[in-house]
């Protein structure tokens, strides 16, 4: 199967992978669902979050919690992002000045280097649709 999405009533989608896992889908505002330019923007924030986790669990401690926030800019009546926005809160406060210099340090780096979401963002990458035409 993959992934799919599947249209569960007006304007009424579920995303499903092969494990299992759902999300609900609709448009802007729909009631117990995410609009794809806010899945997009979560996706970017969870990327960022697994692929700092361990960094962060290793200096600050491993029951560590820690919240990224995700926005994005976005022109009145735009049909894309201009900007997406990810910022950490983590508690580092038991760490030296220099520690979260190089903690800092380190997050940038891994998500610039591993993160598949941010990279691809920045990267820019085709789309491709295709339709039955018979």
């Amino acid at each position: 199967m993959g992934l799919e999405v599947q249209r569960d009533g007006q304007h009424a989608f579920v995303g499903r992978n092969d494990r299992g896992a759902e999300v609900r889908l609709g448009r802007a505002g729909a009631e117990g669902a995410f609009s794809p330019a806010e899945l997009l923007q979560i996706a970017a924030a969870g990327c960022s979050a697994v692929t700092a986790e361990q960094l962060i669990t290793r200096r600050v401690g491993e029951d560590a919690k820690f919240r990224v926030t995700v926005s994005a800019d976005r022109r009145e009546g735009a049909s894309e992002l201009d900007a997406v926005h990810v910022a950490f809160d983590v508690d580092v406060s038991t760490l030296a000045a220099e520690e979260r210099e190089a903690l800092a340090g380190a997050v940038d780096r891994a998500i610039e280097r591993l993160c598949t979401v941010s990279r691809t963002l920045k990267k820019g990458i085709p789309v491709t649709e295709s339709f039955p035409r018979a």
